[in-house]
């Protein structure tokens, strides 16, 4: 295969990718991943300040870029297929769906008293990440995937955590390293989105392959966010390859996963994690 072919392969000219959570850390990201191998690309979040923030960034990195916004609710499905239509009408049906979209809720911090524990866990709260998480995956998935399928094409990109995979090392963050010391708990909904998406990606895997639709997961690591540093070290130490992952570095495996690159590939989980989960 020439080097001409395999570029060929990556190019998404033509396509239109649409990614949920689009003004969070990673959704710029991923349609910058997207945007430099041609994709036409659709950001869509309930923040619209931060969609045009979004936009601005993306159009930063990738100036040739087609980048358009919408503010829309992916819990609500009437929305989607509005904005499906939308875009149906304008001639650009999303080729490539990427679900980013998910609640990752701060570990709230209070005086003299332990958060984020199972036994005062806030339900509303966990609702409230399901509804995103997995309820806004499955209706995204139901809404465009269910028209790639009918046009007997597509892709789509589930984004979940090493935290699908693993446990969260709740001792990263103590400052002690000590189980006994936590004060502040990662939330349990997170890990179990996380995970419930890598169940969600087999079943479309395998319910649309037969009709040109390919369904895979990217599992990305920690990513640098100016967290505090003792949890920069403690994370870091329980790595491989000692250190976080950078926001960039997951743009060419969305772009691999959105690609003819990948075009035998379905139902799988791509771990881009430092190696943290083979310890």
């Amino acid at each position: 295969m020439t080097v001409a072919t395999f570029k060929h392969r990556f190019d998404l000219s033509g396509k239109t990718a649409l990614v949920t959570g689009g003004s969070g850390l990673l959704g710029p990201e991923h349609a910058i991943g997207l945007a430099k191998w041609n994709a036409t690309v659709v950001l869509i979040d309930i923040d619209e300040p931060g969609l045009e923030r979004a936009r601005q960034s993306v159009l930063r990195q990738v100036p040739h870029a087609t980048i358009h916004t919408f503010k829309c609710d992916i819990t609500d499905e009437a929305a989607l297929v509005r904005l499906r239509t939308t875009l149906e009408s304008q001639n650009t049906p999303v080729d490539i769906l990427v679900n980013n979209a998910a609640l990752n809720p701060k570990m709230n911090k209070v005086e003299g008293k332990k958060t984020g524990t199972i036994e005062d866990y806030d339900m509303a709260m966990f609702d409230l990440e399901l509804k995103v998480g997995i309820t806004g995956t499955f209706l995204c998935s139901k809404v465009f995937g269910s028209a790639m399928a009918a046009r007997g094409k597509g892709c789509i990109v589930n984004v979940a955590s090493d935290l699908a995979i693993i446990a969260p090392d709740h001792r990263i963050y103590s400052e002690t390293g000590r189980m006994e010391d936590v004060m502040n708990f990662k939330p349990a909904g997170y890990s179990v989105i996380k995970s419930a998406m890598l169940g969600l990606n087999r079943y479309l895997a395998t319910y649309w392959a037969h009709r040109g639709v390919r369904v895979n997961c990217l599992v990305p690591g920690a990513v640098f966010n100016e967290q505090p540093k003792h949890l920069l070290e403690q994370l870091a130490s329980r790595v491989p390859m000692r250190r976080w992952a950078d926001k960039t570095e997951y743009q060419e495996a969305v772009a691999f996963l959105a690609s003819d690159a990948s075009s035998y590939m379905t139902g799988q989980q791509l771990i881009l994690d430092g190696g943290r989960s083979i310890w």
